[in-house]
């Protein structure tokens, strides 16, 4: 695909109306993501970086927890293979989101499933998710996803980029982070609709600190995992309750009423007729 066509079909994307309420669907978490870019653009700068590499691998890697985690390895001097493996750990639960995004855009080509891979994150995928909770290929699925990925890519680096540049002026002992897990705790409730949904965040939350003593953060990775199989046997389990709930019985049509069909008496005929 040649720049004229990319353009053109990043332009008609842009205009879809799922993009604009991908974008919108962002702006609830834009405290939390604003927080935690800013403490992450002070980390860097605290930790000795440079204020043009510190913007460098806002950029380029755009992985707050990973570049959050690297610091201490590359204050000390630790050997590159160590900051990689260091930063590999952190991110492997996107090798579990990855496998989930298959299912919306696997049939995209490589560079651009690659180029959904940067932009992706944690935040996106549960909006997405939240939206589309059956991996069955829409349309709008696609603009949808790019609006959430330019306001979150857009939020993040503009104020990850502000702590870069007042990383001076701004003290870590703010507790911007918390801050940050705060307002994102907030989102996260407000998508906490059903049984499943509850019991895996509550067992993600255990996993979490049960293994809190892992190195790497591997805690977050186990706690992914734990909450993923939770919530995929609570549904299995409510599936099979429901195929064993009594099901109405379906009467034969009424030719006084004009019915040809059988049909499935609604609740409220059923109400009607157990009323004296």
């Amino acid at each position: 695909m040649n720049a004229h066509a990319l353009q053109q079909r990043a332009a008609g994307i842009a205009r879809d109306p799922a993009f604009v309420a991908g974008f919108r669907s962002m702006l609830a978490t834009m405290l939390g993501i604003g927080a935690w870019g800013l403490v992450t653009g002070v980390a860097m700068v605290k930790a000795g970086m440079s204020v043009p590499l510190a913007i460098f691998m806002s950029l380029i890697v755009y992985a707050g927890s990973a570049q959050l985690a690297v610091l201490p390895l590359l204050m000390v001097g630790a050997p590159l293979w160590v900051v990689w493996f260091t930063a590999t750990c952190v991110n492997l639960r996107f090798v579990i989101l990855s496998s989930m995004w298959r299912h919306y855009f696997g049939h995209l080509r490589l560079l651009h499933r690659l180029t959904l891979g940067y932009f992706s994150g944690d935040v996106i995928f549960v909006t997405f998710t939240h939206r589309y909770p059956t991996p069955e290929k829409k349309p709008e699925q696609l603009p949808f996803f790019w609006g959430a990925a330019v306001a979150n890519w857009v939020f993040w680096q503009v104020f990850s980029i502000a702590g870069i540049l007042l990383a001076n002026v701004i003290p870590l002992s703010w507790g911007l982070g918390f801050a940050g897990v705060l307002a994102l705790m907030g989102v996260l409730y407000s998508m906490l609709k059903d049984k499943a949904a509850w019991l895996a965040c509550v067992v993600a939350c255990g996993a979490a600190v049960a293994t809190f003593a892992l190195p790497l953060k591997l805690n977050i990775l186990v706690a992914i995992a734990a909450a993923v199989t939770a919530g995929l046997l609570m549904e299995t389990a409510e599936r099979r309750a429901a195929r064993h709930l009594p099901q109405p019985a379906i009467r034969p049509p009424d030719p006084a009423k004009g019915e040809k069909f059988p049909v499935l008496p609604l609740p409220e005929d059923a109400a009607r007729k157990e009323q004296p």
